[in-house]
């Protein structure tokens, strides 16, 4: 990681300038934590905003447009700002002179691939929790934006300097892995010859555990049909979940997701110890278990409702809505308690900070989750659950049908190997995750500004094209980015001086900002909304050498301005490099 000095982004110097104007106004002690500076709404009020005195007006004793014309009179005779204005009831608009610009691009090519880099999370341990498919079937398009999400949150983080773990949490108890054996018992006999004839309701439909009915002919071969269900069923189970599993890790290669954990639930239940049944016990111990009755909710029918004593956990405690019971009326444990233990795993390994990733139809176990870790942790922990909406696929503007090999949905592999892993992790990562998204097969493939990540590594990819095209007259120009930024970093950046050249400058150095605001936020669309616009100013600037000479990249016959724009033009590689690699999408040399 580069020294921290190095990569101290131009919004946090100018922070602490107006935090040392505050101090010379204001009383010692004053708590200047909420005062922020930030890009204004309106480009033309400047190249950042404060709201300093707004929210230090009250504390100082004065009117916040008397405090803004006293801060804004002190920030006036900085070097760094050309201009501090104050707006309305006491905002203050700051434009920054050229060389400020010019100073963070220089630190862009000193510390490279570095750049945007911090330790903001001084090493907090954090879980990101993410796809947890259940292990019975292939992965559909919408565990791909999930898997695509966790994955680029999980980068984001550690490029924050957060201790990551990326896990994966496996749904290998109850009802769901045992009909998947008897579906795969049946794909067994098949393989054996048997006609089985159409799949009976409730098993899983789909070519999918054919595999493994022929994995299970050829190590069994015809004996277990002698043995009861009993008998095979726990065999057959093992079995299907492990090449399930091993299927589910195939696609996720695809995409370049890797988990560190694979955490069975099937391991909180058999060992030594029954860990869903310690942790509920352990949270009788203090007071959050009792045995009671709930009220019926609200819009069941009278026959759907089984008025009982149950175990219940007082959820309500810790922000829930209602209380939630912990055992079936069998006496089994609840889905919910198994994760209750799950999650206390979790804190027993040293996690306070803990982020789940879940599908859209699981927005109502939320609080109820929320509301355990709290319990389980002491309110040491803290989750945060971000829900992932649907995928709609769509080719060319028309929904895509079924596919044959899952028998209920277009598998996630299908779409990887039809459009490539690219396509799928930039667009996926192109919307906010509670939106709905409208992935097009047709129209990422496209090459045309419509198509985001088209136009995002076409940016790249016309940033290195310049540079091959520059090694006609500066012959000894270094072919890697390292070394070029190495080399560029010395050049005159003052005669950047054209309003589009400075934009490109300010708009680089938001990326740093941008990512620490994104991690915090747990929001890696972010991180591809400002690619875009990165990649749009940079294309807009290219365009505009085609009809104005002058702003060419490359002067044939000024090789210092011509130095200037490759040093600007590798700023904007650089970023888009790191950008892109934060979202686990390639940045290439060439696009054909």
């Amino acid at each position: 990681m580069a020294p921290a000095a190095e990569i101290k982004n131009l919004f946090a110097q100018v922070l602490d300038r107006v935090r040392a104007a505050n101090e010379a106004l204001l009383p010692p002690g004053i708590d200047q934590s909420r005062v922020v500076v930030e890009p204004p709404r309106d480009p033309s009020h400047g190249d950042m905003a404060t709201n300093a005195a707004m929210v230090l007006a009250k504390d100082a004793g004065k009117k916040p447009r008397d405090l803004a014309e006293a801060i804004a009179g002190k920030l006036r005779g900085d070097e760094l700002i050309a201009k501090a204005d104050v707006a309305g009831p006491g905002f203050i608009n700051l434009t920054l002179k050229p060389e400020a610009w010019g100073a963070e691009l220089r630190t862009v090519l000193r510390v490279g691939a570095s750049y945007g880099r911090s330790d903001i999370g001084k090493g907090q341990k954090v879980n990101v929790e993410f796809v947890s498919a259940n292990p019975t079937g292939p992965m559909h398009v919408g565990h791909g934006r999930g898997a695509v999400f966790g994955d680029a949150l999980a980068s984001l983080l550690a490029f924050t300097g957060f201790a990551v773990t990326r896990e994966y949490y496996i749904n290998d108890a109850g009802a769901q892995v045992d009909m998947l054996a008897r579906s795969a018992f049946l794909r067994y006999r098949e393989a054996l010859g048997e006609d089985i004839g159409p799949m009976p309701e409730g098993l899983y439909p789909g070519d999918y555990l054919k595999p493994v009915g022929a994995a299970l002919a050829a190590e069994h071969g015809a004996g277990l049909k002698a043995k009861a269900e009993s008998e095979w069923l726990p065999l057959v189970r093992t079995k299907a979940i492990a090449m399930m599993l091993d299927s589910i890790r195939e696609d996720l290669a695809a995409l370049n997701v890797r988990h560190e954990v694979f955490f069975s639930e099937r391991s909180l239940i058999d060992g030594q110890a029954d860990r869903v049944a310690e942790t509920v016990e352990w949270l009788r111990t203090q007071g959050h278990v009792y045995e009671g009755r709930l009220s019926p909710p609200k819009g069941a029918a009278a026959e759907d409702w089984e008025d009982r004593e149950q175990t219940l956990f007082r959820s309500t405690q810790f922000g829930d809505d209602v209380d939630r019971a912990l055992k079936k009326s069998d006496g089994s444990y609840t889905y919910f308690a198994s994760d209750i233990a799950y999650h206390k795993s979790k804190f027993d390994r040293g996690f306070t900070s803990m982020i789940d990733v879940w599908g859209a139809d699981h927005g109502g176990y939320v609080k109820r989750m929320q509301a355990a870790v709290k319990a389980v942790s002491g309110g040491k922990a803290d989750l945060d659950v971000k829900i992932v909406q649907l995928v709609k696929l769509l080719r060319a503007g028309e929904p895509v049908k079924m596919s044959k090999r899952a028998g209920e949905f277009v598998t996630l592999r299908e779409v990887v190997d039809e459009v490539g892993r690219d396509a799928v992790r930039f667009m996926m990562l192109y919307r906010k995750n509670d939106a709905v998204l409208d992935f097009d097969l047709a129209k990422v493939i496209e090459q045309s500004r419509d198509n985001a990540v088209f136009y995002v590594q076409y940016g790249h990819a016309r940033g290195e094209s310049i540079f091959r095209n520059a090694r006609e007259i500066i012959p000894d120009l270094p072919l890697n980015s390292a070394g070029r930024a190495a080399d560029l970093a010395g050049t005159r950046l003052d005669r950047l001086t054209d309003p589009a050249e400075l934009a490109l400058m300010r708009r680089i150095a938001l990326y740093p900002r941008l990512v620490e605001a994104a991690a915090q936020a747990h929001e890696p669309h972010r991180v591809s909304f400002y690619l875009y616009e990165l990649a749009s100013e940079f294309h807009s600037q290219w365009t505009r050498g085609k009809d104005l000479p002058h702003l060419r990249f490359i002067i044939q016959n000024d090789p210092e301005i011509t130095l200037a724009r490759l040093a600007l033009v590798q700023g904007v590689v650089t970023v888009l490099a790191s950008g892109l690699a934060l979202l686990g999408v390639d940045a290439p040399a060439e696009m054909r």
